[in-house]
């Protein structure tokens, strides 16, 4: 039987932030957490739930996608499930004293049969989680040493994970993670150390929505929302003087004024080079926001492998005067086409008028490729049922019909991010829902408000990143 009598022997908890835990039985997926642990010694923690408790290995050099990478992993004491949400600071002269960061999280599962797992037989594991993914194997070889070795399949070689070097939390890099903990509460008009000017600017007269009230929404939303924003080219949609007034897009955003944001130089079709850019953690978010921009759009592919588009979104934009029945028809339309396709497809309020079907890939081999297959669906769509359908952006074209917008899965076209602010009227979020709500949500329903009280409740998108297709 698992026990935590190691784990809570060698720690003062009057002294630590670290959880005290205990014995949790679960009946639902397993669970895995890996942090970077900067300690006496820099290295990472692989903990994988079993018995009620994760079973834990330090990895002195991390895990690797390369198949001929054979990295220790030495098994130390378990440590509780509530475990896997810790980050912060383990105070100097405490057991493990220094930074931890949440490097990543999801669900694994064990293939190969085992008498006694954790013992000494080889296993066989499938992880499913943002950065790790695919076949693994621990292999034991001596005492509490083990072997951490990725298995040759369609993820082997996928990336460089020296490349995430922030929380899938907060965004954080270690060194700001420290400099978190050691910095006092912000002022009233301060947050995340950001200086927010003309915080009591309306931006919304509808409902009189102050500037200082969307930075903290975007704060409060912050880890739900930068999954999707990780790694991934933004284009965001400022307006200085409030939603009635004048408002513009950026996509090619000023090296110096952002230290959050990391820019790419790239070639655009006329041979010019610009400056784009990713949100790199919370405070890049909230200083964009500063900025008076205060809707995301993103591209479909990520920084680190940008020729392989891995978000694909089909958007249905109604003809005026279409009713929400048509329109939900629309959606359920497209559901059965990928449901047949063994597609998984998520649903979200697009914040205007239609709803906003995203399937997530591992990752298209080419930007082509990935276009036509969207194309193809909407055009399988339009034949099946041409009397409800388009593919033309023509308002003339549209008459009586829904538009199919499969176009923003072309190479640097974007779309709202999830749980991105919309400027419209009223203070409208293109929030994720689940299925069984398409009946019961409108597309523009969600505000600010209702989003937030939402965040409460189970996240209608939390496989997302966990599949595999």
């Amino acid at each position: 039987m698992a026990n935590l009598r190691e784990y809570q022997k060698k720690r003062d908890f009057k002294k630590t932030s670290e959880p005290r835990g205990r014995i949790e039985k679960n009946n639902k997926k397993l669970r895995f957490v890996v942090q970077h642990h900067l300690a006496s010694h820099d290295h990472y923690d692989l903990r994988l739930e079993w018995d009620g408790v994760l079973k834990s290995f330090a990895l002195p050099k991390g895990p690797s996608y390369c198949a001929c990478d054979k990295r220790l992993a030495i098994m130390v004491e378990n440590h509780p499930l509530s475990y896997r949400h810790f980050e912060g600071i383990i105070p100097k002269g405490e057991y493990g004293g220094g930074t931890v960061m949440l490097w990543d999280e999801g669900y694994w599962s064990l293939v190969n049969e085992v008498r006694k797992p954790f013992g000494k037989e080889e296993m066989k594991i499938i992880f499913m989680g943002k950065r790790l993914k695919g076949k693994w194997t621990l292999v034991p070889f001596k005492e509490n040493n083990w072997l951490f070795i990725k298995e040759k399949d369609r993820f082997e070689n996928w990336c460089r994970l020296s490349l995430f070097t922030r929380s899938i939390k907060t965004g954080y890099s270690m060194n700001e993670i420290a400099r978190e903990k050691t910095e006092p509460k912000q002022k009233d008009w301060m947050v995340q150390g950001i200086e927010i000017t003309s915080p009591d600017k309306i931006i919304f007269s509808l409902g009189k929505v102050s500037k200082y009230e969307l930075v903290r929404y975007y704060e409060k939303v912050f880890p739900r929302m930068f999954p999707f924003l990780e790694n991934r080219l933004v284009s965001t949609k400022r307006c200085p003087d409030g939603v009635l007034d004048h408002s513009f897009y950026v996509k090619h955003f000023d090296v110096d004024v952002n230290p959050g944001m990391r820019h790419v130089k790239l070639t655009n079709d006329k041979g010019e080079k610009k400056d784009y850019a990713y949100i790199l953690n919370i405070g890049g978010l909230i200083e964009e926001v500063q900025l008076n921009g205060y809707e995301f759009h993103l591209w479909g592919s990520e920084v680190i492998r940008l020729n392989r588009p891995n978000m694909m979104v089909f958007d249905f934009d109604p003809d005026e005067g279409l009713g929400l029945v048509k329109l939900r028809q629309g959606v359920r339309d497209l559901k059965a086409i990928l449901d047949e396709l063994h597609l998984k497809s998520f649903l979200k309020t697009s914040g205007g008028k239609g709803y906003h079907v995203v399937v997530p890939f591992t990752s298209f081999r080419s930007w082509k490729k990935f276009e036509d297959f969207a194309q193809g669906v909407a055009k399988l769509m339009v034949q099946k049922w041409p009397r409800r359908y388009v593919m033309s952006m023509s308002k003339k074209g549209r008459k009586g019909k829904i538009f199919i917008d499969w176009m923003r899965n072309k190479k640097g076209a974007t779309s709202v991010a999830p749980y991105s602010i919309r400027l419209r009227k009223k203070p409208t979020v293109s929030m994720p829902i689940f299925w069984s709500e398409l009946d019961k949500v409108k597309p523009d329903e969600i505000t600010i408000d209702v989003a937030l009280k939402r965040l409460k409740k189970k996240d209608p998108w939390a496989d997302f990143f966990y599949i595999q297709q």
